[in-house]
C-alpha cells in the first residue's frame, strides 16, 4: 500500500511538472510572438533630425488585445512637443492587433550631446494576449552615435608667455548646424594661478557666458583679459565647454582646450601693419610692416638675428621692399642680422629696436575652393634661439558690384525710341550683380537713387527677389537686400555671385533736349564681413542715356531729342 502512495505521488509530480512546463512554454511563446523594433540612422550629426520607425508584427495565431505603444526618445531630444515620451493607444492601433497585422509609426527628434556619444531610443509594447488577464510585453532599443558636432570651437591665444604678464585671448564658436541653438552656455576653466581681469561680453562669475540664440552660419567670440603667473617651463591648461542647458541641465556639445607655456622673459615682439597693431587687410592693399623687439631682460644681447616668414596666398612675394634684409625673388622670408641693423648688433636692458618691409596683396586671387575662405595672413618672427611670435592677419572679403544698363536685351524686351524723345517714354534694364570673394557675408544692401522722370516699370528678374526690393518714392531710393552670400571660387566661378534685373521707364523733359541725362545714380553695396566683423563697401558708377554696356546703341544714340 505505501509502494502504490509513493508510485502516485511521483505519478502526481511528473504530470505537474509537465503542465507547468507546457504553461511557461506557451507563455514564453505569447511573449514572442509579437516582433518589435526601431529602425534609424546609426550615424547622425547633432542638431540633425532624425526620424525612427517602430514596426511591430503579430506572428503569431493568435490576436493580442489592449496594444498600447509607449516610445522614448534619447535623452536631451529636441522633440516638437518638448516631450521625451509618446504613448500611442488604441485610436490608432485598433483594439486589437492581428494575426499577421503589422503597423510602423514615425518619432522625429534632434539629438544633443557631444562627439562618439550614443543615443539610445526605446520602444515598448504592451499588449493582453486573448482568452489572458496577464498584460505582456515587448521591448526594444535603438542605438545612434552622434558622429559629429558641427560647431567649431576653440582658443586663440600663442603658445608661450612671460609669467606674470597680461594676456588678451579669445574662444571663437561658430554654428554650421542646419537648426537654431537656443540657450546656449559656455563654461572655463583657468589654470591655477590665472588672474582673470575682464571679458567682453561680460561674464557670470567670471567663468560662465550665456548665448540666447545662435543660428546656422552664425557665431561670435569671448575675449578675456588677464594674468598668468608660473614658473618657467611649466604649461598652463585652459579648458572650456560649450552645451544647450535644457531644464537646468548643461547638456555638452563641445569641449576646447589649449595649453600655453611659461617661458623666461627676455625679449617681447610686437607688430604693427600700417600704423596698427590690429589691422584689418584688404585685397589690394599696401602693407608696411614695422617689427620691434625690446630687451625686457637684466643683461645685453648681442649679435642677433631676426627671421619674419609670411605666409598666406594672397601675399604677393614678387612686391617685397626692405631697407636692411635679405630676400630671394618669389622668397616668403626675409633675414635681418647684425651687420645690417645695430640693434640687433648690440640691444641694452629695456632697449627696443625695429625693422621694418613693405609688400603688396594681390587684388585678383581667387580662391580654389571654399575650404580656403576666412582668409588671414601670417607673420612669423623668430628672433635667434631666444624668442618667437606669430601674428595672424585677417583680410577683409572682396566685394565688388557691377551696374549695367541695356535697352537690347532678353529679360524684358524694352520699348520706346531710341533716341530718347522729349515726352515720350523710354524702357531699359539694369543689372545689378555681386561678386563676393574669401570670406561670408551678411546683411547685404545694394542701393541706388533713381533721378527725376526715371520710375520703376514694376518688372523684376528673378521673380523670387520681389520680396527683397524696396523702393523710396520720397527719398526714390532702390535697396535690393540679400541676407547672406558666400565667396566664390575660382574653380566653379560661383556660390558667391547674385544677379538681379529690373525695368526703368524714363520720359525726357524738354529741358533735357541735347543732353545725355542720368537714368540711374552710382550704385553702392554694404556688407558685414562675418569672418573680420569689418563693415564692407563697394560701389560702380552711374548710367546714362549713353548705354555703355549696351553695345547696340551708340553714343550718338544716348542724346536727347
Amino acid at each position: 500500500m505505501r509502494n502504490k502512495l509513493i508510485l502516485f505521488l511521483i505519478f502526481l509530480s511528473v504530470l505537474i511538472g509537465i503542465t507547468g512546463f507546457w504553461y511557461y512554454q506557451k507563455n514564453i511563446y505569447s511573449k514572442e510572438i509579437i516582433k518589435l523594433e526601431i529602425l534609424g540612422p546609426e550615424r547622425v550629426e547633432a542638431g540633425e533630425e532624425v526620424e525612427y520607425i517602430v514596426k511591430y508584427k503579430n506572428n503569431g495565431d493568435t490576436r493580442v488585445e489592449e496594444p498600447k505603444l509607449i516610445f522614448e526618445y534619447p535623452e536631451h531630444s529636441i522633440t516638437e512637443d518638448g516631450y521625451l515620451r509618446d504613448e500611442v493607444g488604441p485610436e490608432k492601433l485598433g483594439e486589437a492587433i492581428y494575426p499577421g497585422e503589422e503597423k510602423t509609426f514615425q518619432f522625429k527628434a534632434r539629438l544633443l550631446g557631444k562627439e562618439k556619444e550614443n543615443k539610445q531610443a526605446k520602444a515598448v509594447l504592451t499588449y493582453r494576449p486573448k482568452n489572458l488577464e496577464s498584460r505582456y510585453e515587448s521591448k526594444t532599443t535603438f542605438t545612434s552615435i552622434i558622429e559629429k558636432v558641427p560647431l567649431t570651437f576653440e582658443f586663440d591665444f600663442p603658445s608661450k608667455i612671460e609669467s606674470d604678464k597680461e594676456i588678451k585671448f579669445r574662444l571663437n564658436y561658430f554654428s554650421y548646424i542646419d537648426y537654431p541653438l537656443a540657450d546656449l552656455g559656455i563654461k572655463i576653466e583657468y589654470p591655477f594661478n590665472f588672474e582673470f581681469k575682464k571679458s567682453s561680453p561680460s561674464a557670470l562669475e567670471n567663468t560662465e557666458w550665456s548665448i540666447n540664440l545662435l543660428d546656422k552660419s552664425d557665431g561670435g567670440r569671448i575675449e578675456i583679459t588677464g594674468k598668468v603667473s608660473g614658473d618657467v617651463g611649466e604649461k598652463k591648461i585652459f579648458e572650456a565647454r560649450i552645451g544647450v542647458w535644457q531644464k537646468g541641465e548643461f547638456v555638452l556639445l563641445k569641449e576646447a582646450s589649449k595649453g600655453i607655456e611659461i617661458i623666461e622673459p627676455s625679449l617681447y615682439i610686437s607688430q604693427q601693419i600700417n600704423g596698427n597693431p590690429q589691422y584689418v587687410a584688404n585685397a589690394g592693399d599696401l602693407l608696411h610692416y614695422d617689427v620691434f623687439f625690446k630687451n625686457i631682460g637684466e643683461k645685453a644681447l648681442t649679435n642677433l638675428s631676426l627671421v619674419t616668414k609670411l605666409e598666406g596666398k594672397i601675399f604677393d612675394l614678387e612686391t617685397i621692399k626692405t631697407f636692411d634684409g635679405n630676400f630671394g625673388p618669389g622668397d616668403n622670408s626675409i633675414i635681418f642680422d647684425w651687420k645690417k641693423v645695430p640693434k640687433l648688433q648690440f640691444l641694452d636692458s629695456q632697449e627696443e629696436g625695429r625693422v621694418e618691409f613693405w609688400i603688396n596683396l594681390k587684388d585678383d586671387w581667387q580662391m580654389d575652393n571654399l575650404e580656403d575662405k576666412n582668409l588671414t595672413i601670417k607673420n612669423k618672427i623668430y628672433l635667434s634661439q631666444q624668442a618667437r611670435e606669430e601674428f595672424i592677419t585677417k583680410v577683409n572679403s572682396k566685394l565688388v558690384v557691377e551696374q549695367k544698363g541695356y535697352f537690347q536685351d532678353e529679360v524684358f524686351g524694352n520699348s520706346g525710341p531710341i533716341p530718347p524723345e522729349v515726352g515720350k517714354t523710354t524702357t531699359y534694364t539694369i543689372i545689378w550683380q555681386i561678386q563676393n570673394y574669401y570670406n561670408d557675408i551678411k546683411n547685404v544692401r545694394v542701393k541706388a537713387i533713381l533721378p527725376s522722370r526715371v520710375n520703376l516699370t514694376g518688372k523684376i528678374f528673378p521673380e523670387e527677389q520681389n520680396e527683397k526690393f524696396a523702393f523710396d518714392s520720397s527719398s526714390r531710393e532702390i535697396v535690393w537686400s540679400i541676407e547672406a552670400l558666400p565667396p566664390t571660387t575660382f574653380a566653379t566661378k560661383s556660390g558667391g555671385g547674385s544677379t538681379i534685373a529690373f525695368q526703368i521707364a524714363f520720359m525726357p523733359s524738354i529741358h533735357q533736349t541735347g543732353q545725355t541725362p542720368e537714368i540711374i545714380g552710382e550704385v553702392s553695396i554694404f556688407a558685414e564681413d562675418t569672418w573680420t566683423e569689418e563693415l564692407l563697401e563697394s560701389s560702380d558708377e552711374n548710367i546714362d542715356t549713353t548705354l555703355p554696356d549696351d553695345e547696340t546703341v551708340i553714343e550718338q544714340q544716348g542724346i536727347i531729342q
